[in-house]
């Protein structure tokens, strides 16, 4: 008798192991109909696989997160059946799902095209019609390798070679069609039925620059056409306002070979990373922080000491001066302890907070560089606290606080939460684990901020938490974290004398709100489509003439702009005002002034907004008001 107990509490017997899929038949034609797997007492499995012992079971369908999942896997198991067909030379390596689609990489002799990705996509509807039944087979390691080396499939090969240990491996079939795979897959190819191939690009076999260039090709897949369509329109949303493209466009910043994931910023962009860097400072400095500045090039030994040697090794850049080996800095905290052990401190200094825009490196693959948001040179709006226990709390809730009002300020009004609570693999007890999760619960309860709870994702030396933000567009951008650390410090020899005048270690709080500066400017900028608020505007105002009779009167109007803090330049050229206004509303300036015989005659200014909108005639000083309004607003409105 085998016992099966569903989500509502109801058992369900059966006399012998049943599978699945007839659970869900059992229950009902249309769960049946619609299941595409099981979560066995928490462990996702195919419809088809039996059930042996008494256990918890949920039918996973399409209204799952888990079964949308399924979907796109299976989907790139049908991308890769159908690169098979096409293509028989073709060699199947990876394809894992990724957010809102998958992708699979091919080795193959020449580059596929956009005429490729077509017939490929015609070829997987014509397999999903099909009907094909997918099937899951363990095979024993060894026979698997030889099965994928006499298909000609050697990359398939080495991924089961490289697999520890002597364990079987699962492969899954459909029609003539077999690929390595944990799964589980839908159980008949008729299932996918939604999906599309977005476009190519080109990956490295295992990420590494040294290994061949193969061919990835990407591909969203839904359980519903109109979900899916609302996916192509929000990506056709986000090519228009791609940060590389509105870079160039708008005269922002730029990126050459000759300095691969390191920024070139252009005069404007490097205004608004001021006006960033300057209202970041400015938040720094009125919630108590203290600025500090740190090298960039310390000693191996010191990078030993922190745990990062031996763990982040790969991605640093080292050199060598006097026999002594050096790595760039990879993050700021291991500076920042240093700090903090300048000099004896004292409970009452506590809580300290060191605050830096600190310049890091670290070597990511070419392959994963992206515009300004992935890069190999970035500055962060980094902090440490240092703090007793017993401080933590109220630490994390101020920094909930001031989180809160910077995204606000930049516009961002919807904040996605989750707690990373402790991994199997850690450091310090049990006791200060039960503490610190507490304490970080307690503040996301105290602002009554709801988190996901991501259990056994935090760091190996503390709880953390992760903040998000989504866009205009509905894209989450992971920004701010706060990171408890009980290790660093003691691992660093920080401490400070107690009231009871023993030495103590402190807690040290990484904490991080925009996290990398470049990548959040590259954020801003799509998520405003290049149309900045009027604050982080490079040039806030433009003085436009009709004629050259307007010239003296249109420079003492942006001289004055420039007087009370607007940054205001003039265009002075000998063209058609229709020109002028057309070329300055490309470069999406918030304001135009238009200086003509009438407004000089009555010492006024006409005014036009970056929508287009005619606000008429103005005096100066009633326009340079409405200005300075807007700015103190920030994002919001006036």
């Amino acid at each position: 008798m085998t016992v099966i107990r569903l989500p509502d509490g109801t058992e369900r017997k059966y006399e012998q192991p049943v599978t699945v899929g007839e659970v869900a038949a059992s229950i009902g034609a249309g769960l049946a109909r619609a299941a595409l797997a099981g979560k066995v007492n928490g462990k996702l499995i195919d419809t088809s696989s039996p059930i042996e012992t008494d256990s918890d079971l949920a039918i996973v369908t399409d209204k799952d997160r888990e079964g949308l999942e399924i979907i796109r896997h299976s989907t790139a198991h049908l991308l890769a059946h159908a690169v098979k067909e096409l293509f028989p030379e073709a060699q199947v390596t990876i394809g894992p799902v990724i957010e809102d689609g998958f992708y699979y990489d091919f080795s193959y002799k020449r580059p596929f095209t956009p005429e490729d990705l077509a017939a490929i996509e015609k070829r997987m509807s014509e397999i999903s019609m099909r009907n094909l039944k997918v099937e899951r087979k363990v095979w024993e390691r060894s026979d698997a390798i030889n099965f994928f080396k006499n298909q000609g499939e050697h990359y398939k090969a080495q991924i089961i070679e490289a697999i520890p240990g002597d364990q079987d491996v699962s492969l899954y079939s459909q029609g003539n069609f077999t690929d390595l795979c944990r799964g589980p897959h839908v159980p008949t190819t008729s299932r996918l039925k939604v999906f599309k191939l977005t476009k190519l690009a080109g990956a490295y076999w295992r990420g590494d620059s040294r290994n061949e260039m193969l061919q990835r090709i990407y591909g969203t897949a839904w359980a519903r056409k109109e979900d899916q369509d609302a996916h192509l329109r929000r990506l056709e949303e986000a090519e228009k306002r791609d940060h590389r493209k509105l870079g160039k466009q708008l005269e922002l910043f730029h990126i050459q070979e000759e300095a691969p994931g390191m920024v070139f910023w252009h005069p404007k962009g490097w205004v608004i990373w001021q006006q960033v860097e300057q209202y970041m400072r400015e938040i720094f400095h009125d919630n108590g922080y203290l600025e500090i500045r740190t090298p960039s090039v310390l000693d191996k030994g010191l990078w030993e000491r922190s745990g990062h040697w031996e763990n982040f090794r790969e991605n640093m850049f080292t050199t060598q001066s006097e026999e002594r080996e050096f790595a760039v800095k990879p993050m700021n905290c291991p500076g920042h302890v240093q700090v903090f052990k300048h000099g004896l401190k004292s409970y009452r200094d506590l809580p300290l907070r060191l605050a830096e825009f600190g310049s890091c490196h670290r070597n990511e693959p070419s392959g994963a560089l992206h515009g300004i948001m992935r890069v190999r040179a970035f500055t962060q709006d980094d902090a440490h606290i240092f703090c007793t226990e017993s401080q933590v709390q109220d630490e994390a809730v101020k920094f909930i606080e001031l989180l809160q009002k910077v995204y606000t300020d930049f516009g961002f009004n919807e904040i996605l939460v989750k707690l990373s609570t402790r991994p199997r693999k850690r450091v310090g007890s049990e006791e200060q684990w039960d503490k610190a999760e507490a304490a970080l619960q307690s503040a996301l309860d105290y602002k009554n901020l709801p988190a996901d709870l991501q259990p056994g994702e935090g760091a190996f030396y503390g709880p953390k938490i992760e903040f998000s933000l989504k866009d205009s567009i509905g894209r989450v951008w992971q920004c701010g974290t706060l990171q408890l650390d009980f290790s660093m410090p003691e691992r660093l020899g920080a401490e400070f004398v107690a009231e009871d005048n023993s030495r103590r270690v402190p807690v040290m709080l990484h904490r991080a709100i925009l996290g990398s500066l470049e990548r959040f400017i590259g954020i801003i900028i799509e998520n405003y489509a290049g149309a900045l608020p009027l604050w982080l505007s490079p040039d806030q105002v433009v003085v436009l003439t009709i004629s050259e009779g307007q010239t003296d009167y249109a420079r003492n109007v942006a001289a004055e702009l420039n007087r009370n803090g607007i940054r205001a330049r003039t265009d002075l050229r000998n063209e058609k005002i229709t020109y002028k206004i057309r070329e300055h509303s490309l470069q999406k300036l918030p304001y135009q002034v238009i200086i003509g015989d009438k407004e000089v005659a009555a010492r006024s200014i006409a005014v036009r907004t970056r929508s287009g909108s005619d606000l008429g005639q103005m005096s100066l000083q009633g326009f340079v008001d409405r200005l300075k309004a807007e700015i103190s607003v920030k994002a919001g409105a006036i």
